[in-house]
């Protein structure tokens, strides 16, 4: 239970597309309210605007002068209707040219100095009368009267009027969209159920298959955009079809030849268990411990391929020293050699030096090295010789194993078919599973590794074959890649 709470949720792709188009969506409407809102005052405030300059120009009318004095003239009724509103209360001013007032509010605030503009110029600002904003017009009036200063002319209007149109706008404006959201949400998401339909149709088609149905997936109904999934899904059916074939032939040959020693181990308990006579007792016993280390060794190779195909990927690398592995190999294969009396020999650079190191897995490299000797042991005639040969370029770094023997040989046309599991070269007569250079394949392709067949001694073909001169040998060189491509600096 602890454990789940730690555990990250699944996502769902259609909330997650939905969160990511509602959410800036619900976060613009507030951000377009405000901007609404502005521009509404800016809208609203425009045709009040204009009456205000109208007003001043026409209070600028009434600013004459009369012997070199000005005077304003306005009568009681123009006062009346000036200050009509039902809304906002309405403010004027004149200042005479000696700062002297004239007529209108005494306490509506001057314009500071820098505002004076030009004789006639309506100029507009915000300010504050009895502690209510509003909104002024004035001008300045230039005289004829030497020396004197411009006549300030001042009309102030509150805001009420402003405030409700403004508001009113914003209420045509924002009430549709209380409309228009929700409908724009419920479009976002049908069209969603709608784009997602065909991630749902290819998952039933997809379920509704049977398990061993490995062929490709129809894209020819599916979204531009799922097209490169459904491609990669029909890549990795394709492979996994061929490792399925490849595995069920594995299995097929396999069991065809387990059979031939477990009939042999049968066949032989059998006549074990009718036999009398001790010395065909202990020969029948002697044809069981054969059949048994045949079926063992043809076991154990099954294994060693099949750890090589399955895991020589995953299995970690690690710097390892191609001289000390080979050594080993050499040593375990020494009795072998000795029993068929073989030659067995090394040829190359000492253990501990660079040259003869390589990022790889010891296990499958291991494996390698002692198929190789397996092999050229096999079908190596008694007296024959077995070389490994280790030759490291210092400055390439390029790494190359090389394993000779005096044998038979492998014809050209069978070169290339002696890697396939359980193929043996026609005309001989050694006893093996076929699975050698397969397992030596496999690996060497898990290390980038390259596998070339030559012959060793090409001057004995058609050479007559006695004891003391053999065929034309095989010669197997797997070339490692550089140093700086296997992770050696």
């Amino acid at each position: 239970m602890a454990l789940r709470l730690f555990q990250r949720e699944r996502r769902s792709l259609f909330g997650e597309i939905l969160d990511w188009m509602l959410t800036p969506l619900l976060l613009l409407w507030p951000i377009s309210l405000a901007l609404t809102w502005l521009v509404a005052q800016n809208i609203a405030g425009k045709p009040f605007d204009r009456a205000l300059e109208y007003n001043v120009q026409a209070l600028a009318k009434l600013v004459v002068v009369k012997n070199n004095q000005v005077q304003f003239n306005l009568t009681a009724p123009a006062r009346e209707i000036l200050r009509a509103d039902d809304t906002d209360l309405v403010y004027y001013q004149v200042v005479g040219t000696h700062g002297e007032y004239l007529s209108g509010e005494h306490d509506l605030p001057l314009p500071i100095d820098d505002d004076k503009v030009a004789d006639g110029e309506v100029q507009l600002r915000e300010d504050v009368i009895q502690g209510e904003k509003v909104r002024v017009a004035y001008t300045w009036i230039k005289t004829d009267v030497a020396g004197a200063a411009p006549v300030l002319v001042q009309v102030a209007e509150t805001l009420e009027k402003r405030k409700t149109l403004a508001t009113e706008i914003v209420k045509g404006t924002m009430v549709p969209q209380f409309v228009t959201l929700p409908l724009a949400v419920l479009l976002v998401w049908l069209a969603l159920v709608r784009g997602i339909k065909p991630l749902a149709q290819l998952e039933k088609r997809i379920r509704a298959r049977k398990p061993d149905d490995m062929s490709p997936l129809d894209d020819t109904e599916v979204p531009e955009e799922v097209a490169p999934l459904v491609s990669s899904i029909n890549d990795l059916l394709s492979r996994l079809k061929v490792s399925l074939t490849t595995q069920k032939r594995f299995l097929a040959d396999a069991a065809h030849q387990l059979k031939t020693p477990l009939a042999g181990l049968r066949m032989q308990a059998d006549l074990a268990q009718r036999e009398t006579d001790a010395d065909e007792l202990k020969k029948s016993l002697k044809h069981i411990g054969q059949a048994s280390i045949r079926a063992t060794h043809t076991v154990n190779q099954l294994l060693a391929l099949a750890r090589a195909e399955t895991t020589g990927r995953s299995l970690a690398k690690q710097r390892v020293d191609l001289v000390l592995i080979a050594s080993e190999v050499m040593a375990d294969s020494v009795p072998r050699a000795l029993e068929k009396k073989i030659d067995l020999g090394y040829d190359g650079p000492e253990a501990g030096e660079l040259a003869s190191q390589l990022m790889g897995n010891p296990t499958l490299l291991k494996e390698l090295v002692r198929n190789l000797l397996d092999n050229a042991i096999n079908y190596t005639p008694e007296k024959g010789q077995v070389t490994l040969r280790l030759l490291a370029d210092r400055f390439s770094g390029v790494l190359v194993l090389l394993v000779e023997d005096s044998g038979p040989g492998i014809p050209e046309s069978e070169r290339e078919l002696v890697f396939q599991p359980f193929y043996r070269a026609l005309g001989t007569n050694v006893d093996g599973s076929g699975l050698g250079l397969a397992i030596v394949q496999e690996i060497a392709t898990q290390h980038d590794a390259t596998i070339d067949i030559e012959d060793a001694a090409p001057q004995n073909h058609g050479a007559a074959q006695s004891t003391a001169q053999h065929g034309p040998g095989t010669r197997i060189a797997v070339r490692f890649g550089t140093i700086a491509s296997t992770g050696l600096a």
